[in-house]
């Protein structure tokens, strides 16, 4: 097998890196098993049971996907062999951090969606990181028993149910992506649509019925009551048609890279690693972006990721671009099923892990010192924190070391270590992410700790502009003004939806400059924007200052500071634009150095955005739940109790679906709550989050207890 997978990885035309997405319990895992047993990598048996992909205990646990899985396996096409590289990801929203980085690493994705259940929040979620990163969808409808045996639909209604889902998924594609939604619409005659049961293990499409002479009627005939569906299993096995669908109707890595890497890739398309990149080219430049970290009981650390270009060789001396650092590769493994193999070199256009390069997920690999690849950005921000400690002072060093590791693992976990006050925060998505996180702090990694009950995560903002304010150093001898004002909704969208990437601007960007001009500001405003940072703004407007070049890294180093701790209570700030308009500065550059540069900054900053109205802004979550339809009413009580807004309800036959904006600040027990108003029948899923200004009457009310929280006073504040 590995010698298989040897040859073909050296075939780019032969390759194809795909995920498996969907919403949680669609049945993703089940469907991945199926094709590894299919490729012959697992008992035929156990596929559908063994979940092969979900390895950590509490995964086998919960009975969900928690961390993304890779695996590789060589599939026969019309006579050629083909390589898949496919990345098995989590369905659970608390989990969609790994959904995106698994995304930057394919250039497929096979949306997985219920029959019975239809399109649901999650689905939507998954194709647009999909889409956003430049990855081309197909559709498998599975569980397809479930409308025989459990809804009895007639063909025609089967069919119907069909063509809804599809449309449905048609829109999608187009609405979140208009460049490519006409050319990536999914469609049953082409065969990019199929559908099957993964539990049972078959599957069927279009061009494969017509080849193999089967119809509607053996599917129908399949479950008439005896256990028929094992022999249509053999005469139309789910890995078959799957694969072949995947060979037929996503890219490969050469032809996947000409149109992602320009989307994905903000450097000089000229030069000789953006040619390398868009042609994939295996004799060109290194470059490796890392998407996952995976820790090995024997090998460490392991990076797993997508190598764009050039050939990754065991004993390289590579720079890490983001760490700014040099690294030696030690190990490099391919993924043959879920165990990894060892080899010597790899050529451009596949999935691999390194050993010996101690990065994070994001990190760009090169030889040489380039322009790394956008940031991956997350649909959703964390906005459950709670504070950990080690039970047993001793256990102190493990303890942050652990949390380092955790960061990696898991880069949608933000951990923040005070070494001070011996205080760390882990901030997480949601309740279940951080239990998962803490019970693997437990067991997996051996530190016994105790944790606070979660809190809230708050951010600032500013209703109207300031005026002018001045910042002075500590020798008096160097001045800062500053103004700050609110974003515009239209300019903080752009930078929510990366329509603007996250980046300090270093050179005349005119792409740039235009879609700052198009969002209302002017040519010069424009071109003085010189970072776009966490949905704020900096701009430069001085005129003539000779010495701006030595000073600017450290004001803008002051700006993310203060935009990640506003002035208000330290919580993180958004849709602030501030505005640098002048400065005088001593002429000696030793009395202009860091040390008296950063306070006089960080005052001018705090101090303009204090005199332009700040407020907390507190997050709300959108959510779809469902429910029979005689709970209506206890729904209801229950969201207006939460201080939720209802925003919509429909009846779909005997269930309920209700749409709710809810309060998270409210949300600690809301699965149990909910289930105990509706008898144990109802649930719910997150369609979007959002920050909303938290109401007038609670707005100190709160400022104060994030204040002792965090053990300020109020003159430390105004510091």
């Amino acid at each position: 097998m590995v010698d298989k997978v040897m040859r073909l990885n050296k075939v780019p035309s032969q390759i194809r890196n795909i995920a498996i997405c969907a919403h949680i319990d669609h049945g993703k895992t089940t469907f991945s098993d199926n094709l590894l047993a299919g490729c012959g990598m697992m008992s035929e048996e156990l596929a559908g049971k063994a979940c092969v992909l979900d390895f950590h205990e509490d995964e086998k646990e919960r009975g969900i996907t928690i961390d993304s899985a890779s695996v590789s396996m060589v599939h026969e096409f019309k006579e050629k062999e083909y390589l898949v590289n496919l990345i098995d990801t989590p369905g659970h929203v608390d989990f969609g951090g790994d959904v995106t980085r698994a995304m930057r690493a394919v250039d497929g994705a096979i949306v997985l969606c219920c029959a019975s259940e239809g399109i649901m929040p999650q689905t939507e979620t998954v194709l647009r990181q999909a889409l956003k990163e430049r990855v081309r969808p197909v559709l498998f409808i599975n569980k397809v028993d479930r409308l025989m045996k459990e809804l009895q639909l007639t063909p025609e209604q089967m069919q119907e149910k069909f063509v809804k889902i599809i449309s449905e998924v048609n829109k999608l594609i187009k609405d979140i992506s208009p460049e490519y939604g006409e050319k990536w619409q999914v469609n049953v005659m082409d065969g990019s649509v199929a559908f099957g049961s993964a539990f049972h293990n078959w599957a069927m499409s279009f061009p494969f019925m017509k080849e193999h002479n089967l119809s509607f009627k053996d599917i129908i005939d399949a479950y008439d009551g005896t256990e028929k569906y094992k022999e249509l299993a053999k005469k139309a096995p789910l890995h078959q048609v799957a694969l072949n669908m995947v060979i037929t109707h996503l890219p490969n890595p050469i032809d996947a890279q000409a149109y992602r890497i320009p989307k994905i890739w903000h450097g000089d398309m000229e030069s000789e690693v953006g040619k390398s990149l868009v042609s994939c080219n295996p004799n060109g430049p290194l470059f490796f972006v890392i998407t996952k970290i995976v820790v090995d009981p024997q090998a460490g650390e392991i990076a797993a990721g997508r190598l764009f270009s050039g050939t990754m060789k065991r004993g390289t001396e590579v720079y890490l671009n983001r760490a700014k650092q040099s690294a030696r590769i030690q190990q490099i493994y391919i993924y043959n099923g879920a165990k990894k193999e060892i080899i010597d070199n790899v050529p451009a256009g596949n999935i691999i892990g390194i050993c010996g390069a101690k990065a994070y997920p994001g990190e760009s690999i090169t030889l040489e010192q380039t322009e790394p690849m956008e940031q991956i950005s997350h649909i959703f921000d964390p906005v459950i924190t709670k504070a950990i400690e080690a039970k047993n002072p001793g256990d102190l060093p493990k303890l942050i070391e652990v949390l380092r590791m955790v960061a990696k693992e898991d880069p949608t976990i933000k951990v923040e270590i005070n070494e001070e006050t011996g205080e760390h925060l882990l901030h997480g998505m949601g309740e279940l992410h951080l239990e998962v996180i803490e019970n693997r702090i437990r067991s997996e990694k051996g530190v016994m700790v105790n944790t606070s009950p979660p809190i809230v995560v708050y951010r600032e903002t500013i209703m109207k502009k300031s005026p002018e304010v001045e910042g002075k150093s500590p020798n008096k001898h160097n001045k800062y003004y500053f103004i700050a004002e609110p974003l515009s909704d239209e300019v903080a969208n752009a930078l929510k939806s990366s329509d603007i990437p996250e980046m300090r601007i270093k050179k005349k960007d005119l792409e740039l400059r235009n879609k700052f001009v198009n969002l209302g500001f002017t040519t010069k405003e424009g071109e003085g924007i010189k970072e776009v940072y966490q949905g704020n703004l900096f701009m430069d407007q001085t005129r003539g200052q000779v010495h701006l070049g030595e000073v600017l890294e450290m004001i803008l180093d002051t700006f993310e500071d203060v935009m990640n701790k506003g002035p208000l209570a330290r919580e993180p700030t958004q849709k602030v634009l501030v505005r640098l308009m002048d400065m005088t500065l001593h002429e000696d550059a030793i009395h202009r150095g860091p040390a008296q540069t950063y306070p006089a900054v960080r005052e001018g900053i705090r101090g303009a955005m204090m005199e332009a109205g700040p407020m907390l802004l507190e997050p709300l979550q959108i959510l779809q739940i469902e429910a029979p339809s005689e709970y209506m009413g206890e729904i209801s009580k229950l969201i207006s109790n939460k201080r939720g807004q209802l925003l919509d309800m429909q009846q779909e036959g005997a269930t309920v679906v209700v749409k709710a904006k809810m309060p998270v600040g409210e949300m600690f027990g809301w699965s149990s709550d909910l289930r105990s108003a509706t008898g144990g029948r109802g649930n719910s899923s997150l369609v979007d989050q959002v920050f909303e200004k938290l109401p007038e009457d609670l707005q100190q009310k709160i400022r104060k207890q994030i204040i002792s929280r965090k053990g300020l006073s109020e003159s430390q504040l105004g510091a």
